[in-house]
């Protein structure tokens, strides 16, 4: 009898998106998720306030207005940021150690439906993107009312 001891996964994955229909962006982004070497940079939240209120809270220190990126695009919240290195004054600074380094991330969010993003501020260097879920009222549940005769 032989035992599983060890799971592949890239590989269970690889041969599981064959069988999957009408997932594929799902199993990409799995995928795409398994095999980064940033996906824990930069730290983040997820924060849930209500039931329509939202906010993505992103770790940025260092990154200036111009060094990130914020965009929504087909039920997507991509943010991307940019930090380049000052060559003149490393060039002119005695580091014994460098451990702030200069590099790049992109976080993206899959949104819900009705999910709109209502504004992106950055405080004490933790960048929060609010957002909020506006459901139509056709689309609301709502309660029937029984007659009886």
């Amino acid at each position: 009898m032989n035992t599983l001891t060890t799971l592949d996964l890239p590989t269970f994955m690889n041969s599981a998106h064959r069988q999957f229909i009408g997932v594929d962006r799902l199993m990409d982004r799995m995928m795409s998720n398994l095999n980064s070497n940033e996906a824990g940079y930069p730290p983040y939240n997820v924060v849930k306030l209500d039931d329509d209120n939202f906010v993505v809270e992103l770790a940025v220190a260092g990154f200036s207005k111009n060094s990130i990126n914020i965009t929504v695009h087909d039920g997507v919240l991509n943010i991307e940021g940019s930090q380049e290195a000052d060559d003149a004054s490393d060039k002119e600074t005695n580091y014994l150690y460098k451990g702030i380094s200069s590099r790049k991330f992109r976080r993206t969010f899959d949104l819900s439906d009705y999910v709109e993003v209502k504004d992106a501020t950055v405080k004490n260097g933790v960048l929060k993107v609010k957002l909020e879920r506006h459901v139509p009222e056709e689309l609301k549940p709502r309660e029937i009312p029984v007659n009886f005769k």
